[in-house]
């Protein structure tokens, strides 16, 4: 067997795997769902080996996703880390066996102080099953590994029910763009959910001038500002743009003497303060052009972006 092959079989026996979680997907799941939503605490995942590996990667998903989460480690749990479990949290243990020695401690606990305990495994008559309150029993499936011993398919499946789990939660909270953003500011994803009030200039960094004025002045104001044009206001609000383009239109002798009023374009495209660092810049580029005041249905500006702006919060 070549190594596409061998990739290929690897592939198909990972699918077969999860095919059969449809049947999974039960009044047990449903119960385990419903139990972390009500809870007041965390969701303690806990697991030895790769299935640890998995649990950390769980309850990593969770947090992110508005489902307050740690990962536990058995063996350290039993040297004092029980501590750090509290008894409105709800206790994630992943077996694939169920017969885990290194769980026996924190199950006993769990147990001793009427901790909520929810258990992935693969055996339903095992002792991490017969322990839980709700206990997920994965369906046993063949490792991808020829061998039979490294786990691949049952870690995938386990992966796949963290997902679900966090995923179910998710919907139920009404978790959206906004709460992803608290969570993520860092990163090129925190600067996907960025919005544009978050990067805008505003106060005295915004290039307006008032109606009336004289071209000399609004020049000197666009060198000032930096952003390669101005906005022109009556009663705070906007009624006009001037940009490189317009002054280069309207360049001569009388410019100078020129009002703002004579040079400017009407009605200039704005944005508002919400809207994704992500989507002002898509539109950016299908206008071509440099940048958006900023405003919030009423016509009055409060703030400017400019396009170098957005690419720059968008390479982090």
């Amino acid at each position: 067997m070549n190594v596409i092959e061998s990739a290929q079989k690897a592939l198909k026996d990972e699918i077969e795997g999860l095919s059969l979680l449809k049947d999974f997907f039960n009044s047990n799941f449903e119960d385990a769902v419903n139990a972390i939503f009500k809870t007041n605490g965390k969701v303690v995942v806990t697991g030895v080996g790769k299935s640890g590996h998995i649990g950390r990667k769980i309850s990593a998903t969770l947090s992110s996703t508005g489902t307050p989460s740690y990962f536990v480690h058995p063996t350290e749990a039993s040297h004092g880390d029980m501590g750090m479990i509290e008894n409105n949290d709800i206790i994630f243990a992943i077996s694939w066996s169920g017969e885990t020695t290194e769980l026996g401690n924190i199950v006993k606990y769990a147990l001793e102080n009427n901790i909520k305990l929810i258990g992935l495994s693969s055996n339903k008559d095992s002792h991490l099953a017969k322990s839980s309150d709700i206990a997920l029993n994965l369906p046993l499936v063949e490792e991808a590994c020829p061998n039979g011993l490294a786990p691949t398919t049952s870690t995938t499946m386990q992966l796949v029910v963290g997902d679900a789990l966090a995923i179910s939660l998710l919907n139920i909270r009404d978790f959206n763009k906004d709460n992803f953003r608290s969570l993520h500011p860092g990163g090129q994803l925190g600067a996907a959910l960025a919005i544009v009030e978050d990067i805008m200039h505003s106060g005295n960094s915004l290039p307006v001038i008032e109606s009336g004025s004289l071209m000399s002045d609004a020049i000197i104001k666009i060198s000032e500002k930096g952003f390669g044009c101005i906005g022109v206001v009556s009663s705070n609000h906007l009624i006009g743009i001037i940009t490189d383009g317009d002054l280069r239109r309207h360049m001569g002798p009388e410019i100078l003497n020129n009002t703002v009023d004579s040079i400017m374009t009407k009605n200039p495209q704005t944005i508002n303060s919400k809207v994704l660092v992500s989507d002002a810049l898509n539109l950016i580029n299908q206008l071509g052009i440099q940048g958006f005041f900023v405003s919030n249905n009423d016509s009055k500006p409060i703030g400017f972006i400019h396009f170098h702006d957005l690419i720059r919060i968008m390479k982090g």
